[in-house]
């Protein structure tokens, strides 16, 4: 089995102590977000990020300083906006976007969105209580570009479990 292709069983999602899940997302905006086209993605902002941070699982989620979410910072163009956070593991990410009312958002997104060609997810394990960069999120978004899924960056389709934990030396 090569480094790029996922185990042909099921891999572990579960959580593991030493780390944790980050995830980068991106989407291309139809409209400034003050269109009022764009009000139905708006309004459920503050709603969903609040049932984020309260879901099972949410460990961390990029928020602009001084705002209550990140739709502002545009740091992969200036109609690019990005959802970018940090899970305990794939399951809870999982649940969250497909078992909870995050899931409306997530059907009607071309309402709000321009359809993008390429990887527009990355998904990778960090070590335990660090906070991943933007630029290390676009780094993920070119590896799984460059050579799709590996254990460095993969996909809620195809997750890779953590890495394996060396024990402490005395």
């Amino acid at each position: 089995m090569s480094a790029s292709t996922p185990a042909s069983t099921p891999a572990p999602t579960g959580a593991d102590a030493a780390h944790h899940l980050a995830q980068i997302n991106l989407g291309l905006l139809k409209a400034e977000l003050d269109d009022p086209s764009m009000r139905g993605f708006t309004d459920q902002l503050e709603p969903v990020n609040a049932l984020a941070d309260r879901s099972p699982g949410f460990v961390w989620r990029l928020i602009e300083q001084g705002e209550s979410d990140a739709t502002r910072l545009r740091p992969f163009g200036p109609n690019t906006i990005i959802n970018f956070s940090v899970w305990t593991d794939v399951d809870s990410l999982w649940d969250f976007t497909y078992r909870t009312d995050h899931l409306d958002l997530l059907r009607r997104r071309r309402t709000w969105f321009e359809r993008m060609d390429g990887v527009l997810v990355a998904l990778w394990w960090i070590p335990a209580g660090t906070i991943p960069t933007v630029e290390e999120a676009g780094r993920k978004l070119d590896l799984l570009r460059e050579i799709g899924p590996s254990p460095e960056a993969f996909t809620l389709r195809t997750p890779f479990p953590p890495p394996a934990s060396h024990p402490q030396h005395a």
